[in-house]
């Protein structure tokens, strides 16, 4: 009789725990425990996206063809140069200061640089001269070459503001800084960037 008490009393502990369990885990917010981390200061989300720098970075590839001539009444020397290039683009995380925090409840709002090509050079590997013409009275001239993958480089520069890539590191800033803090609590998170002359401009 007394292991058959026994054996009750400890069934009952074990559905309280488990009740309590499930208490905890339904109606947390009714006991008044958080539902998740929550960061309650603008100390606290500059030190988070500072620590994010380097997840917000945009990467194009590229390739151009550049021509280059130097042209004499003795003759003439030309370059066909094929210039695979890399550029970069990203949001400079560090920069982000408490005043650029706004917290209200579960509410962030969020003001970021505006985006900017962060590096640019040529994949020495993949670069190459695919044609060159010496005049019969000229010399190899080096230095045409060095120019040749200067203008490459500007020209890949420029390519990749015209395909966008400032706009694309600006909407994965956005898509990320929002994902991270609504994971970290915050139900809304508005995130803004400066633009020149101090204005800001809202995500869509």
């Amino acid at each position: 009789m007394k292991s058959f008490v026994a054996f009750v009393q400890a069934l009952f502990l074990v559905g309280l725990f488990v009740v309590g369990l499930w208490v905890g885990a339904h109606y947390r917010g009714w006991l008044g425990i958080p539902e998740g981390p929550r960061i309650h200061s603008s100390a606290a989300v500059v030190r988070q996206v500072q620590s994010l720098a380097q997840l917000v970075t945009v990467r194009y590839v590229l390739e151009k063809v550049v021509a280059a001539e130097d042209v004499k009444w003795y003759g003439q020397n030309r370059l066909l140069l094929l210039a695979h290039g890399v550029v970069k683009a990203g949001v400079d995380l560090t920069r982000v200061q408490p005043g650029d925090v706004e917290i209200a409840g579960d509410r962030l709002v969020l003001r970021l640089p505006a985006p900017r090509v962060t590096d640019a050079y040529l994949d020495e590997s993949q670069t190459r001269v695919i044609d060159r013409e010496t005049g019969l009275l000229r010399r190899f001239d080096k230095e045409m070459e060095q120019m040749a993958r200067q203008a490459a480089l500007r020209e890949i520069r420029l390519a990749a503001h015209e395909a966008g890539i400032l706009r694309e590191a600006e909407e994965q800033a956005r898509e990320q800084l929002t994902r991270f803090f609504q994971a970290a609590g915050f139900r809304e998170v508005l995130v803004e960037f400066h633009r020149p002359g101090g204005t800001a401009h809202p995500s869509e």
